[in-house]
């Protein structure tokens, strides 16, 4: 996969993966905790933050006819009706500027997915670095056309999406102009399970459309996405949050900082480990060589005495004859006397 440049960070295989702090609501409509969101992500090293561009009106029509309000009991959202859900999660469009200029201030990415026309272009007015398409709009043709117009790198999270439905994104966004695509690996579920994740998908989905693969992660903790790593993934985004006792939209599968942080940390460890196969032991392992085991002398030997179990070990370090020599050396004579401790050599064998 050929590498993406969004602004001044590279992404690729040949790099640690792009970690996105999602701030989603989790504000709660607050500027001042929107900024210290920011702040909190950059101070625990994440490479970028997103935030999510619509209006309650841009989502969704104020009725409350079948399908408008959650139904759904094992939701986070029960109950709730669309359009005041998404009227408590909507970040206020003034708020962008600020936040990204913080953003940039603090030397991480910000950008954002917009969920219809006008929000494309408000936001490449503010000269986002790239945009992010939700799951649940992938299927929005028209939306992606028009994300992919703008020549920038486009990150489209995949959902629920079928082989085709990927298909017709991927072709859309490409016969657009868009050269840059990122497809993320995602389950629609908040909180999604390890059991649901299906992360053998990434390099299925690597190879099916030629892009970049991540992870769009909701689930608890980092070890999915530690392991979207070891198979290729180059970008994780994972939803963010101060506190999650202190409540928020997504909070229930948002990260706190120090959490945030070791997903920063372990996704590239194991980005490094991925390596290239390699047998033999590495440089770093050279040292390790002499701590095998090889044939030493166990007891006194007189020239002329025999070589039996009862004067010869095979044990730590390596520095006699290897132990496939064992049987080749029992029964043999010594040319000279050796003494407890001497790692055999054929030198001193008759």
């Amino acid at each position: 996969m050929k590498p993406i440049r969004i602004a001044e960070r590279v992404i690729g295989p040949e790099r640690p993966p792009l970690i996105i702090a999602e701030l989603s609501g989790n504000h709660g409509q607050d500027l001042g905790l929107a900024l210290e969101m920011v702040e909190a992500a950059a101070k625990a090293g994440a490479h970028a933050i997103k935030l999510q561009t619509f209006t309650a009106d841009s989502m969704t029509l104020d009725v409350d006819a079948p399908g408008f309000v959650i139904q759904e009991k094992d939701s986070l959202w029960h109950g709730e009706k669309l359009h005041a859900l998404y009227q408590k999660a909507a970040t206020p469009y003034e708020w962008h500027e600020i936040l990204f200029k913080r953003a940039k201030e603090l030397g991480i990415l910000a950008f954002s997915s917009p969920f219809d026309e006008k929000a494309v272009d408000f936001l490449d007015e503010l000269d986002v670095s790239c945009f992010k398409i939700a799951s649940f709009e992938l299927t929005d043709i028209p939306l992606v056309r028009k994300a992919a117009s703008k020549g920038k790198p486009l990150i489209m999270s995949t959902g629920m999406a079928s082989l085709a439905e990927i298909e017709e994104a991927v072709s859309t966004a490409r016969a657009a102009g868009c050269k840059d695509i990122i497809l993320l690996k995602c389950t629609s579920t908040y909180p999604a399970e390890p059991l649901n994740t299906n992360l053998a998908t990434i390099p299925h989905m690597r190879e099916a459309f030629s892009c970049q693969v991540g992870l769009s992660d909701h689930t608890g903790g980092i070890g999915v996405s530690v392991a979207a790593v070891a198979l290729g993934a180059t970008l994780i985004e994972k939803h963010f949050v101060l506190d999650r006792s202190a409540g928020g939209v997504d909070a229930a599968f948002s990260l706190e900082p120090h959490e945030l942080k070791a997903l920063v940390v372990e996704t590239e460890r194991a980005w490094q480990a991925m390596g290239k196969v390699t047998y033999g032991g590495s440089q770093a392992e050279e040292k390790s060589r002499q701590y095998r085991r090889s044939i030493y002398v166990s007891r006194d030997i007189r020239a002329g005495d025999s070589l039996s179990p009862d004067n010869l070990r095979i044990v730590r370090p390596a520095f006699g004859l290897a132990p496939k020599h064992w049987d080749s050396v029992l029964g043999r004579k010594a040319k000279v006397a050796i003494g407890k401790g001497t790692p055999l050599s054929w030198e001193v064998l008759e």
